[in-house]
């Protein structure tokens, strides 16, 4: 059976983040993608030039109007932007919490742009964190999420990934991505142990939308049955994979996107 998993999250009409990008890694995880949007953004690869917020009433819309038709088996949240939206999803899925959620508490866009308002924090902290099967947030993210400076080795990923917990996901992922050197772990704290995900770093600048793309393909995996510490596994080794082979696309002149369908379009080259 093929699996549905909804995106809630912001528009890129560069087609490289946002939820074109949860909508291509969910294609290429193998599940159907639907997506409720949150925000309309004017961007590219070079930067955010503006934002047009959907009313959080119409948000909650959108979702209410997929779960009253379609099975989903797993939701992604990413850019919520403001309290009201984080509210208004928070009430949305508040009757669907048997169903994994993956949580991108997404802030700043590649580019330096801001894509969460201050006084937004509070509610994405208290009221959507505590939904998240699992919480990916990168080195900046979880700095602010708990309010303390970032992390700048492993022992302080590992004490932002435990700490993260405590404020109520089932799991927790602090991805290194922001680390000094050739190396890029994630770790994840599943509730009872810490799980390092390896990976070496690619030279490239096509690194817009990879916080999307991987918990869109972490949310594919958990509708799919995987645990939390397989689904980011297999998650990781996708997006490793999309990154190391973002060079075969021509894609604006900034920060490029990855490849989503690398291993599809193998005679693409």
């Amino acid at each position: 059976m093929i699996r549905n998993v909804l995106t809630i999250a912001g528009s890129d009409p560069s087609g490289g983040a946002g939820i074109q990008a949860d909508l291509k890694a969910f294609a290429a995880n193998g599940v159907y993608g639907m997506a409720a949007i949150t925000a309309l953004t004017a961007q590219n690869t070079q930067g955010v030039r503006g934002v047009e917020l959907v009313a959080p009433t119409f948000v909650q819309a959108q979702i209410d109007a997929v779960f009253a038709d379609v099975r989903v088996d797993a939701v992604k949240i990413g850019m919520i932007a403001t309290a009201e939206i984080a509210l208004a999803v928070a009430k949305a899925l508040s009757d669907h919490q048997q169903i994994p959620i993956v949580l991108d508490p997404v802030m700043v866009a590649k580019g330096g742009a801001p894509l969460l308002q201050d006084d937004a924090m509070e509610a994405l902290r208290t009221a959507l964190v505590p939904l998240a099967t699992v919480l990916t947030p990168n080195l900046p993210e979880a700095a602010r999420l708990l309010q303390q400076p970032e992390a700048e080795n492993r022992d302080a990923m590992a004490t932002h990934a435990r700490a993260l917990a405590d404020l109520g996901p089932q799991a927790a992922l602090v991805k290194g991505g922001h680390l000094a050197g050739d190396e890029s772990p994630d770790v994840l704290w599943d509730g009872s142990a810490l799980h390092w995900i390896e990976g070496m770093r690619t030279d490239t600048k096509n690194t817009h939308g990879t916080g999307c793309t991987l918990s869109s393909s972490i949310a594919a995996q958990l509708a799919q049955g995987l645990t939390p510490r397989a689904a980011v596994a297999k998650a990781k080794r996708y997006v490793s994979g999309a990154i190391a082979a973002s060079d075969q696309q021509t894609v604006g002149h900034g920060h490029g996107p990855v490849h989503h369908f690398y291993d599809l379009w193998k005679d693409k080259t």
